[in-house]
């Protein structure tokens, strides 16, 4: 449809320059009836195109600045001024072109995404290879991914090493290092060797799916400020109107009255409003920050306050080592490899993150044996012929025959995990859920683009609450809220202004959805916070959240700007044709002339460049060599 459209329009802006440009040539010649049947000819297209979409426009119940252009190239040719007119119909087709060229070019990057969509998959069955449709793929399946190949859903790496490109997704520019086990993203491409994948997602519920989704939301949506301009244009039509009214009354020059009409016309208020904030959605996804749509971006640019929860938004969201205490001269590096390598038989989330952070520094896990896990408590077995009891204080000391003693302090909110080798106690492990890399710059940041409150609201306990909140610079703590006491809590702060919430999980989003602008946690968080969000980060990363409310204020500031300095313009030309210093045809040119500045100035929306530089993406960094 969009195609179509836009084929329309090259063909009524072709009809135009040609019926204007043939009849410049018959008056060089002297023909000047000749000519004005040309631009006659040249005119009636676009006034007809023009007709039709007025009606279309008050059949839904819009009015708006059209009028304008109708009126004057209709009041051209009633006043023998065809020449006028002609021009009008040139501009006007040219302006409705460029519009449409501008907001193409501001869409590029969504597009991007939607043409990325893989149609098939390459499937491991029965020792052999075969292509599936993507709706075929169920978690489980073995897939193999091949250079070149965008990864079709979800899933875990299935090989030592992978490279994947994430640009499309997140703009992180380096291709990313991806070990065994780790999750890839659907929508990224394999940047190295080819590699095994084990679904773990079915590909509509994937986060590539969602993304598309998500972008398909954002292109149809119409913000509020472009309903406001079409408000503002019923006013300035009526000025239009009133001032050629008044011209024609006062001078008795019907010339006078179509260069007013002419001057105005189209109005800068639906152009450039609307290539700012579709630029500005586009520049936003090339940062990793998923706006659904123009109305989200304007909220987002009026934000006053600020509401994150801590749990996987402030803090990584699972248990971390934050150091290593060790007892009896055992080394950190000992006490880690043996807890680690008795860990690999447990599921527990501690234990993951202990043998996680164990690979993460190097260190080889040799296989435990005799083997038991007493479930709540901890485990013990052999390592390397080597007696390892790992779990909690009271249960290690026990197992070692020892009498509960003075342990290691931890922090409120911390977990102490005890390792005991050979029936001696060897140390203690502390894990933590971490403060975000760089969440403190990230505050900062925001509040120097104008968030004037930050709360931390968490279920957690006031303590665990405290230890982050030391950490950052917040206007207020509210500690362990119920789901419904985190929505009273977003809806009480409106009072200070346009509240943004942000969070990762199930529980947060009733308050998403309750805020002016929800922001979810990375497109893999829980998918009921996705849905109810306005603004999804692309990655778990929070740092996305400066440049995202960075982009969303500047594209506002410009749309603003042009919409003024556009009619300012249109205003001073007006008064300068009731005054007879512009004729119809000069009037048509400058008036056209503005259009082309204010989208021009529309687009700068897609060089903004935000002065906060997120930081890399979970995973390694490195560089394509064969990229250059």
């Amino acid at each position: 449809m969009q195609e179509r459209g836009n084929v329309v329009k090259i063909g009524l802006l072709a009809v135009a320059v040609a019926g204007l440009a043939s009849g410049l040539v018959l008056t060089a010649l002297g023909r000047d009836d000749s000519a004005s049947v040309l631009w006659w000819a040249g005119v009636l297209p676009v006034l007809a195109a023009l007709l039709m979409e007025i009606v279309r426009s008050l059949v839904r119940g819009e009015v708006g600045l059209d009028i304008v252009a109708a009126l004057s190239m209709s009041a051209a040719l009633a006043a023998g001024e065809t020449l006028a007119a002609a021009v009008v119909a040139v501009m006007y087709a040219g302006g409705s072109f460029l519009e449409s060229h501008a907001e193409g070019r501001a869409r590029r990057a969504m597009h991007d995404l939607l043409a990325r969509v893989p149609r098939l998959a390459t499937r491991h069955r029965n020792g052999a290879l075969e292509e599936v449709a993507l709706d075929d793929i169920i978690p489980g399946d073995r897939l193999l991914i091949r250079q070149g190949d965008v990864v079709p859903v979800d899933g875990k790496v299935a090989a030592a090493t992978a490279y994947l490109d994430t640009s499309a997704l997140t703009g992180e520019s380096l291709p990313l290092r991806l070990s065994l086990g780790a999750e890839a993203m659907s929508g990224s491409t394999n940047a190295g060797e080819a590699f095994d994948l084990v679904a773990t997602r079915i590909a509509k519920e994937s986060t590539y799916a969602g993304i598309v989704r998500l972008v398909e939301e954002a292109q149809q949506s119409k913000a509020p400020m472009s309903r406001l301009a079409d408000r503002w244009s019923l006013g300035f039509l009526a000025v239009t109107v009133a001032l050629a009214a008044a011209t024609w009354w006062q001078t008795g020059d019907h010339i006078r009255a179509v260069a007013v009409l002419v001057v105005a016309t189209p109005c800068p208020l639906i152009l450039a409003v609307p290539v700012a904030l579709v630029a500005g959605l586009s520049r936003a996804a090339h940062f990793g920050v998923l706006i659904k749509g123009a109305k989200a971006l304007e909220a987002m640019a009026r934000i006053h306050t600020l509401v994150l929860d801590k749990t996987g938004t402030l803090t990584e969201g699972r248990p971390q080592i934050s150091r290593i205490e060790s007892r009896r001269g055992f080394q950190d590096g000992e006490i880690l490899r043996l807890a680690a390598a008795l860990d690999q038989a447990s599921k527990h989330p501690v234990a993951q993150a202990i043998v996680a952070e164990a690979r993460a520094r190097g260190l080889a896990l040799p296989v435990p044996t005799e083997i038991t896990e007493f479930p709540g408590e901890g485990v013990a077995g052999l390592v390397d012929g080597r007696e390892v009891v790992v779990g909690g204080d009271a249960f290690v000391l026990r197992r070692a025959g020892h009498p509960p003693g003075h342990h290691v302090a931890a922090s409120a909110g911390a977990v102490l995990v005890a390792v005991a080798i050979d029936g001696h106690l060897a140390g203690y492990i502390l894990m933590a859920d971490a403060l975000r890399t760089g969440a403190a710059a990230v505050l900062d940041s925001l509040r120097h683009n104008g968030i004037r409150r930050i709360l931390l609201a968490t279920g957690d306990r006031r303590d665990v609450a405290e230890q982050v909140a030391k950490a950052v610079s917040l206007d207020g703590l509210h500690a362990g809220l119920t789901p419904d006491q985190k929505v009273l809590l977003v809806l009480s702060e409106r009072k200070n202004g346009p509240v943004m919430m942000v969070g990762d999980g199930v529980n947060d989003a009733p308050a998403l959805a309750s805020a002016d602008v929800g922001v979810a946690m990375g497109a893999r968080g829980a998918a009921a916070s996705a849905e109810a969000a306005d603004v999804v980060l692309l990655v778990d990363h929070i740092d996305r959240l400066a440049p995202g409310v960075e982009i969303a204020k500047g594209a506002r500031r410009i749309a603003i700007q042009s919409v003024a300095a556009g009619i300012g313009l249109s205003l001073l030309g007006m008064v300068a044709a009731a005054l007879g210093h512009l004729t119809p045809v000069q009037g048509a040119v400058l008036q056209e002339a503005i259009d082309v500045a204010v989208i021009m100035n529309a687009l700068r929306v897609l060089a903004i460049d935000p002065r906060f530089q997120v930081s890399r993406t979970s995973g390694d960094a490195v560089h394509d060599g064969a990229s250059g």
